[in-house]
């Protein structure tokens, strides 16, 4: 396995005072790392909450060490950390950037009783449209690892001049099938989602259309859902314009849901 890039390192802080007992993981997406999500674990941290930024397999380090990894695998790291922060803290929030947003619907899906809310950032939920997204199951057999942007996944989908989440440049076509393929369980879920949630997304996201987040809000609407839009942002909106008013809602959000 290649060596982990600078600042793309997994991050953990405990919390401090009557808020410590209330655990937060905040998940990064696919082809991306920690540096995407990290300011918004670091605001969180600063409102005296633990924080748990875990790496996925395959992440930060290089596409090859991502070949060879699946939603399974990223799936048992959230889980792990859930199971960590279950042991030490009273509540636990799931926040996630994209993928990490389905992954942190999955997980709430499947232990609605320990999650007391979840947050999804521009993420992806239905089936990707195009027809590179409806022949994937073929070309990854010929054409195994792509152009990030002929997998429909803009370089650099951030409007804000200068900001960079080092996600990698090519995509290996296995592991972004088995997130595709992971997504029909998450929606024939959602009835579970039992807990507050939030959806945030861009209307101008080039990686994941704001239909996705729309309908997940219109599927959740008989219950606690807040939704905050970001405006001035692309999809990787917790490094974009509007991050510090996405993370005040996030704070809002996770003291209202948590009760702290």
């Amino acid at each position: 396995m290649a060596s982990v890039m600078e600042g793309a390192e997994g991050w953990s802080a405990t919390g401090t005072g009557d808020r410590a007992r209330v655990g937060i993981a905040v998940v990064h997406g696919f082809t991306g790392n920690p540096i995407s999500v990290r300011p918004t674990g670091e605001r969180l941290h600063a409102e005296g909450w633990t924080v748990e930024v875990p790496r996925l397999p395959g992440h930060g380090t290089s596409w090859r060490d991502l070949a060879m990894t699946r939603w399974e695998d990223w799936l048992g790291t959230v889980n792990g950390v859930v199971d960590d922060l279950v042991g030490r803290c009273d509540q636990v929030v799931l926040i996630g950037l994209s993928m990490g947003g389905a992954l942190c619907l999955d997980v709430a899906t499947r232990r609605p009783d320990e999650i007391a809310g979840v947050a999804a950032i521009n993420t992806p939920i239905l089936p990707r449209d195009g027809l590179l997204a409806r022949a994937a199951p073929l070309l990854r057999w010929v054409v195994p690892v792509v152009p990030r942007d002929l997998a429909d996944l803009p370089t650099g989908d951030i409007a804000m001049e200068g900001a960079d989440e080092h996600a990698y440049a090519l995509v290996p076509a296995a592991s972004g099938l088995s997130l595709n393929r992971a997504l029909p369980a998450i929606r024939s879920r959602l009835d579970r989602l039992t807990m507050p949630v939030l959806v945030a997304w861009s209307p101008q996201d080039h990686t994941v259309p704001p239909k996705n987040s729309q309908w997940l809000v219109e599927q959740l609407e008989e219950r606690d859902v807040t939704t905050f839009v970001c405006e001035r942002s692309y999809h990787v909106a917790t490094l974009d314009h509007d991050a510090d008013d996405l993370h005040d809602a996030l704070v809002a959000f996770v003291a209202r849901a948590t009760g702290s």
